[in-house]
């Protein structure tokens, strides 16, 4: 999508245009929606079925898969609603028909009925496909190339995300848990509504962004094999997919149906990783190569760091002693931490990086994701520390419970990482792909995200039979050794980006990733 020129005279609040505040407030109560369902979706799963605000009284690793299955389905979801616009009906008419989809989700939520809780979570999804990529794409199109301007709308925009975010665990939390389950998540589908509201009400300053636009085609390419049959065609691609596919069609047979189906699917993926890196000349190889590399670091860094809405949200509510002051603050609650870390810290992190790489100290992007990966990794240490004081009896009751400080310390280095790691991801993804394959790789992005988030998923099921002790501390060991590896073959793998990141008039900005978890 060409962002268009913006009208002569238009008017403007702080110096930017009234569409950066349309598309603000906007997205700040989408978010508040997503991140209070988010928020008590796992914990309404896990409570009993009796008492005053029943749940379904899942099991833990039960509610583990449903949230890892749910929050990869986010995100990939986000490829077809990236097409959709791209090729259908633009981005604003896509960001409008995701927050009707929102609203009918989370509206259906409030229903306490299980057809109706499966039908909200899917509308959801599809809701969240269609707005979340193209709405960031939109508050870029309200600039004109080169503006200065720019990166500071996005800073704004971005906060906003992290505002929502943090009133959404505050408010919904506290009236899931302590008022009633489908109250909260009524009152996740009130904020998406007032979202929508905006968004309508605000057309009118957002008519030159978001529109469909319609290239001329300079030459018949029907001939052209299609991305799907050049799997077929190209050796190793063939090779790459029938493999991949045959590990998925063991583990469908012999193990997991749901996850052979997921490898099988990823055949796929692979296929047409293969064929997009065949394309490239040596240049483009090396630096698809890099960016590759990037997307497996994306899959451990979401990984860990999406336990927070699950694993971690149980564990808050089960084992963490949440008495304050005589309060018992709500475990939903802890959900807003990261969120006002954001935007305490964000500041202090970018510039601690402007610092560092005045000094001529190694400050690539790749640099910055690995030490990120690092950071939020150690944050697990206080949780293994936060686990080790929890006490049992003989029937496996819980009879004593760990600090929350532990759980503050660990969001907060949480926090940290995703400000080194999150920030340039997307951008350094955009740097080093070719201008052709620019959809393709974002499409990857976040698939890659949606991996990370369904790997999340399984490592909270798998703490049910290993303790929270070995997935805690095994979490930590495995992000610092990775992002080690990754900082010792730095110089090798700058090398291979050919100087993409020396490079100008990229078309991503790094303040894009000021978002809390969810690029």
């Amino acid at each position: 999508m060409k962002p268009s020129a913006i009208p002569v005279g238009e008017k403007t609040i702080f110096g930017h245009p009234i569409g950066l505040f349309v598309l603000f407030l906007t997205e700040m109560w989408e978010r508040f929606s997503y991140y209070g369902m988010r928020a008590i979706l796992v914990l309404f799963l896990v409570q009993e079925t009796a008492g005053d605000n029943p749940g379904y009284g899942w099991g833990d690793a039960r509610a583990y898969a449903l949230y890892g299955w749910y929050t990869m389905f986010v995100y990939v979801a986000s490829i077809p609603g990236g097409i959709l616009a791209d090729k259908v009906i633009g981005q604003k008419k896509a960001v409008m028909l995701g927050g009707l989809l929102l609203c009918a989700g989370h509206g259906i939520l409030a229903v306490d009925a299980q057809w109706a809780f499966f039908t909200g979570l899917a509308l959801i999804v599809l809701g969240v496909g269609a707005l979340k990529p193209n709405i960031s794409t939109m508050v870029g199109g309200l600039y004109r190339k080169g503006d200065k301007r720019r990166d500071m709308g996005f800073y704004i925009f971005y906060m906003g995300i992290n505002l929502g975010a943090a009133a959404a665990a505050l408010l919904v939390g506290y009236v899931g848990q302590k008022i009633g389950w489908h109250y909260g998540f009524g009152l996740a589908g009130i904020g998406m509504a007032l979202g929508q509201i905006i968004y309508m009400l605000g057309q009118k300053h957002l008519r030159h962004v978001g529109n469909l636009v319609v290239e001329d085609v300079q030459e018949d390419k029907s001939s052209e094999p299609s991305l799907f049959s050049k799997i077929f065609t190209q050796k190793n691609a063939l090779v790459g997919f029938i493999i991949t596919f045959i590990v998925g069609g063991v583990v469908f047979l012999t193990s997991s149906w749901s996850y052979g189906l997921l490898v099988m699917a990823l055949a796929f993926a692979v296929g047409f990783a293969i064929v997009v890196y065949n394309d490239g000349n040596k240049i483009e190889k090396d630096r698809i190569l890099v960016t590759y590399l990037s997307f497996l670091i994306i899959i451990c860094f979401w990984g860990a760091f999406e336990q927070a809405g699950g694993l971690m949200n149980v564990y808050a509510n089960e084992k963490t002693n949440l008495n304050l002051l005589g309060f018992d603050v709500p475990a939903s609650w802890f959900q807003s931490v990261n969120a006002i870390f954001i935007l305490i810290f964000a500041t202090l992190v970018g510039s601690f990086w402007i610092y560092w790489q005045n000094r001529g100290k190694e400050s690539s992007s790749i640099f910055k994701m690995a030490v990120g990966l690092i950071i939020m990794g150690w944050g697990f240490f206080f949780m293994t520390k936060a686990s080790t004081e929890v006490g049992y009896d003989s029937t496996g009751a819980v009879i004593a419970k760990s600090s929350m400080l532990w759980l503050i310390l660990a969001y907060l280095f949480h926090t940290i990482g995703e400000l080194c790691a999150s920030p340039v991801a997307l951008s350094f993804i955009t740097k080093l792909a070719p201008e052709r394959w620019m959809a393709f790789m974002m499409g990857a992005y976040f698939a890659a995200t949606g991996l990370g988030n369904k790997l999340a998923g399984s490592l909270g099921e798998w703490s049910t039979s290993l303790g929270e002790f070995k997935i805690f501390t095994g979490i930590a060991i495995f992000c610092t050794i990775i992002g080690v590896l990754v900082i010792l073959i730095i110089k090798p793998l700058k090398r291979l980006t050919h100087g993409a990141e020396n490079i100008a008039g990229t078309n991503f900005d790094e303040t894009e990733g000021f978002e809390l978890a969810d690029q």
